[in-house]
């Protein structure tokens, strides 16, 4: 009876979390989104401009990289580009979805996860209609295989995780500094620095690769290119690594969370 019970009331708590992030997720969208021409396309189109101006720049250099082709460059270019910027974009926007939610959560009783987790979620909706849709075309045409295709799931997945659990950190570290998101600019800027985003990572110093390979979004972008470019199946043991670090950096991420929020409501 008691193990019955505890299952209901399980049940009832996902239930609930899951409308509530439904709400969350719808509000934000159409706040972000409210009287614009493209909605979620505009997304697309950041990438899309980065990747012109990069080829414009570093086409030519770089092309002897990826067999000399100059597309293969743009589109090496554009997978580096939409990892880099969902990142960006997820994780600043959870860093002040605690306090910014702080007049509802001394209103209502909620689970504060909900809002950081909100946020990447509906960055996860704009990837899935925005860019991921033009990321599986390419792979299929250069593939020609649809389990290359479901493949970019599992890259996808891991960055999610990253991304969810460096939300988690961000979000709950804002409550106490408040000067967070001038420092964050800088750590995303690294980030984006320290991945081949518009470099091929065989140009990087053997010297300086144990560094990089610090960076979280270096294997995922590394997967991703593998899987849409090179028209080989799969490597897994790139997508394993990738998703083993996201969930490394997602269990910590919680950690960290669950220890600082009992103590979000006095700031708050």
């Amino acid at each position: 009876m008691t193990l019955l019970l505890k299952d209901n009331l399980t049940r009832l708590q996902v239930q609930r979390y899951w409308e509530l992030l439904h709400v969350l997720v719808s509000r934000n969208l159409k706040v972000r989104y409210r009287g614009s021409f493209l909605g979620v396309y505009w997304s697309l189109l950041n990438p899309l401009i980065m990747t012109g101006l990069y080829t414009a720049i570093f086409g030519a250099t770089f092309a002897s990289y990826y067999g000399n082709s100059i597309l293969n460059y743009v589109l090496a270019a554009f997978t580096g580009l939409i990892v880099i910027n969902f990142f960006s974009s997820s994780t600043s926007q959870a860093l002040s979805s605690v306090v910014g939610n702080g007049a509802l959560l001394n209103k209502i009783r909620l689970p504060v996860s909900i809002f950081p987790v909100s946020m990447v979620t509906a960055n996860v909706f704009q990837f899935a209609v925005g860019a991921f849709p033009l990321l599986a075309i390419i792979t299929l045409i250069y593939s020609k295989s649809l389990v290359n295709v479901l493949a970019l799931l599992l890259p996808f997945l891991s960055l999610v995780l990253v991304c969810t659990g460096i939300g988690f950190l961000v979000s709950a570290l804002y409550v106490f500094f408040r000067d967070l998101p001038y420092f964050y600019e800088l750590v995303v800027f690294v980030c984006w620095i320290s991945s081949p985003v518009f470099y091929p990572a065989a140009i990087v110093p053997k010297q300086v690769k144990p560094f990089l390979g610090l960076n979280p979004l270096s294997p995922i972008i590394e997967s991703i290119r593998q899987i849409t470019l090179s028209g080989n199946f799969p490597d897994f043991s790139l997508i394993w690594g990738a998703i083993l670090s996201g969930i490394i950096i997602l269990v910590l991420g919680w950690v960290c969370f669950q220890m600082l929020r009992n103590q979000f409501m006095d700031l708050l």
